[in-house]
């Protein structure tokens, strides 16, 4: 692909999120203020179920769940939606052709940006409740950066293989699930036992989430060798996706039509 039509393929993903934006906002009452009441509601109902009952961060337990939810929530919905990308524009890839690794990305792009929005609230509520910002912060965006490289690499590899296997969806949402209890997101994954501990700490999200509880919560930095490592393997992952993506590129039009 030269520098040009990369650039119109760019332009593409970033004027299609833009689209579905702005759609998505016309197609409910209260529009733009949905993508902060939707997540504020469910980590409400985590709260209500999880932190109240067990407080899992002591005195901290609302703070240290919300700084959990927020980034899995983004990667949840993004890797979900991603997974649906191809199928999901059937429609478009029947009538012009668009490399298909570039409609998982328009989800990403979408979630991303929603993401920002939750994230500036979570900022707000976590300075009203006695974590101001500070100079650590700046380490912010490069924590976002890494998780961005994971919701990417997983969500483009699930679009890959769920044309070609529509039953992955199923491994897919029930992962996602089973990955939710894994991340840390209720207990603080140092307190386990080693041997569970060790396990656990081969989930990628284990260490974004305790990333960003760093920055926000503790004002340290984060480690960046446990971001480099999982930067890496999100690009291992996406090279895999990339390569299924360019070997089925032309038959995933097929399968639609079938």
């Amino acid at each position: 692909m030269n520098p040009v039509q990369a650039r119109r393929w760019l332009e593409l993903v970033w004027w299609k999120a833009m689209a579905e934006l702005k759609a998505e906002a016309a197609r409910a009452y209260i529009g733009i203020l949905w993508w902060v009441a939707e997540p504020a509601l469910y980590m409400a109902a985590f709260y209500v179920a999880f932190g109240a009952g067990i407080r899992a961060g002591g005195v901290h337990a609302v703070p240290f769940l919300l700084t959990g939810l927020v980034p899995w929530k983004w990667f949840a919905s993004s890797v979900q939606g991603g997974s649906g990308a191809i199928q999901a524009n059937s429609g478009l890839i029947q009538q012009v052709y668009v490399p298909k690794a570039i409609l998982p990305f328009i989800v990403m792009v979408i979630n991303g940006i929603k993401f920002l929005v939750v994230l500036a609230l979570l900022l707000l509520v976590l300075a009203a409740m006695g974590y101001p910002p500070e100079p650590v912060w700046v380490a912010l965006p490069v924590v976002m950066l890494v998780e961005f490289l994971l919701i990417v690499a997983l969500g483009s590899l699930a679009a890959s293989i769920l044309p070609l296997l529509p039953d992955f969806k199923l491994i897919v949402d029930n992962g996602l699930i089973m990955l939710m209890f894994l991340s840390g997101i209720f207990y603080d994954v140092d307190k386990l036992p080693p041997a569970a501990a060790a396990v656990l700490r081969l989930n990628p999200m284990v260490w974004i989430i305790k990333a960003f509880r760093s920055v926000l919560m503790e004002h340290a930095w984060p480690r960046w060798d446990t971001l480099l490592a999982v930067a890496v393997f999100s690009l291992v992952v996406y090279a895999l996706a990339l390569a299924v993506l360019r070997a089925y590129d032309r038959h995933y039009t097929k399968l639609m039509v079938g």
